[in-house]
């Protein structure tokens, strides 16, 4: 069956309706409306019944129990016999075990010397660390102080009080992050070390001139435990109020709106000046993933990575059980076996941490996701790698540890978006770059994030939200390299001040969401 793959469909500006990914392939993929009787794959071909677009189509009969490939890989097994132009979707393919080759460095590369060339208009700190962003922070040690912090923000806010931040042109805004942890939990336990690595990821962030952390008094995270578990260095861009000790809300309040005022002229005395593309730390996010997220949009976004990488720039592909089926793709770049073995093992904390919540990794795809015609968390995680490019994978981190590593990293993370891309900021991401094939709605403070969409149909319907179309790619005017290099560029201009979508309509202090891990007692 001579059915055109997927660097023909991009270089054709009349594809067919379908879509083959790999020559080994069981399914092709639609990519408009299939109705039954329509013949696909040079007329070879005939559909039976109605298939959405992203959904996927039977290219033969498959007997009950045969594994199913998309990408070349599996991505389930027939749950009963598909004939050849079925729909095959949830009715008909279901999980199963599998092994997978985990190949330690098999397709590693050897290193190469960074390129060097590509430049934007960073903010540099005194002490040589790189922003994106110029905010004055607030973060609280526990859920009890949130409202007095958000009371100080708010009295700096553009949209309210367009004032308060007059004079200070250079100062992208005051923002409080909040969150509902803090307290009632273990004292020496893993949840509170985690809580802690994040907020002391975030107070030390560069995007932030300067941080003020707001407290209750009688909470488990003592702003002191935390400073000092963290190695936080109070001073002048580091302060500290706790409610109790104030007299209370109000005072905490003016107390807060006078400290930050003080601050202020001295944030504002910063300027952009060209600093190379090896300053900048990309997180990756995919949420609201369908179809196409492994065709257009995914691939798109590895390819402005593959081009970071080589700028000497940084990558974390995060999302834990969203590459679950398809790490041994990671594995295999690996730079080192010990690389290999870490992410394995967070793989192997995943599957016991499902077993000890009664919970199962193939809860993912959401119910968006299968709608969009994404079916197992095999097909979705095979998608999701694609956003890391070809380059080699040099370290895997714990959650909202921090990044030293220049190249593509792996953090562990939940796949729940906020979650996932707090503890990426936390590891010092100063960017994150967004895929959404459904419509997602994300902004992330201090670090912008670009929102890229998977299909022009949702462009339509949501340009307002998204910043740039990958479905030019499925649709046949680009290629993924082509569409890769626009992105490199455009993340090069919001690194140097270029608002994105998600900051105009003034997301990212609600984002702000910590993993929760352990006992609430």
């Amino acid at each position: 069956m001579k059915i055109e793959t997927k660097s023909q469909v991009a270089a054709s500006m009349a594809p067919e309706p379908v879509v083959l990914l790999h020559p080994h392939d069981d399914v092709l993929v639609a990519i408009e409306q299939l109705v039954a009787g329509m013949r696909v794959g040079a007329g070879e071909l005939a559909v039976r019944g109605l298939i959405p677009p992203g959904h996927k189509v039977a290219v033969r009969r498959l007997e009950a129990g045969a594994p199913v490939r998309r990408y070349g890989q599996i991505i389930g097994f027939a749950a009963k016999a598909i004939e050849a132009g079925e729909h095959v979707h949830g009715h008909n393919l279901e999980m199963g075990d599998f092994a997978r080759d985990y190949a330690f460095g098999a397709d590693a590369r050897p290193a190469a010397a960074s390129a060097g060339s590509a430049h934007f208009m960073g903010i540099v700190r005194p002490d040589g660390r790189v922003a994106t962003r110029n905010y004055i922070g607030i973060l609280t040690s526990v859920n009890c102080s949130a409202t007095a912090a958000k009371a100080i923000a708010d009295h700096f806010r553009r949209d309210i009080h367009p004032e308060a931040l007059a004079a200070f042109p250079q100062v992208d805004g005051v923002v409080a992050l909040t969150h509902g942890l803090g307290c009632a939990v273990d004292a020496h336990g893993e949840g509170l070390a985690l809580l802690r690595r994040t907020l002391g990821g975030y107070a030390r962030h560069p995007n932030f001139a300067a941080v003020l952390i707001v407290g209750l008094g009688c909470e488990t995270n003592q702003i002191d435990g935390l400073v000092a578990s963290e190695r936080l260095q109070p001073g002048a861009q580091l302060r500290t109020l706790v409610i109790q000790e104030s007299g209370g809300t109000a005072r905490t309040v003016a107390a807060g709106i006078a400290q930050l005022q003080a601050l202020l002229p001295q944030a504002n005395q910063v300027r952009r000046e060209p600093v190379s593309a090896s300053h900048l730390t990309v997180g990756l996010q995919c949420g609201g993933s369908d179809g196409y997220s492994g065709i257009t949009a995914n691939p798109a976004l590895g390819a402005a990575v593959d081009r970071l990488v080589a700028n000497g720039g940084t990558a974390i592909l995060s999302e834990t059980p969203e590459i679950y089926g398809a790490e041994h793709l990671l594995t295999r770049r690996a730079t080192s076996t010990a690389v290999g073995d870490k992410l394995i093992a967070r793989i192997r904390w995943w599957e016991a941490y499902c077993t000890r919540m009664g919970a199962d990794l193939n809860n993912n795809p959401s119910a968006g996701n299968k709608a969009g015609g994404l079916t197992t968390i095999l097909e979705k995680s095979l998608g999701a790698v694609a956003k890391g490019g070809t380059s080699n994978l040099v370290e895997v981190y714990e959650y909202a540890q921090q990044v030293e590593q220049h190249g593509l990293v792996f953090m562990d993370t939940p796949g729940y978006d906020p979650v996932s891309a707090t503890g990426q900021v936390a590891g010092g991401a100063n960017l994150i770059c967004f895929t959404t094939g459904r419509g997602s709605a994300y902004g992330c403070a201090p670090a912008p994030s670009l929102k890229l969409s998977t299909n022009t149909a949702l462009w339509d319907r949501q340009r307002d939200d998204i910043d740039l179309n990958c479905g030019t790619i499925v649709d046949g005017s680009e290629s993924i390299d082509e569409v890769g290099a626009r992105l490199f560029q455009m993340m090069l201009d919001v690194a140097s001040g270029s608002a994105t979508k998600s900051e105009l309509h003034g997301y990212g202090q609600n984002e702000f969401v910590p993993w929760q891990i352990g006992a609430i007692t």
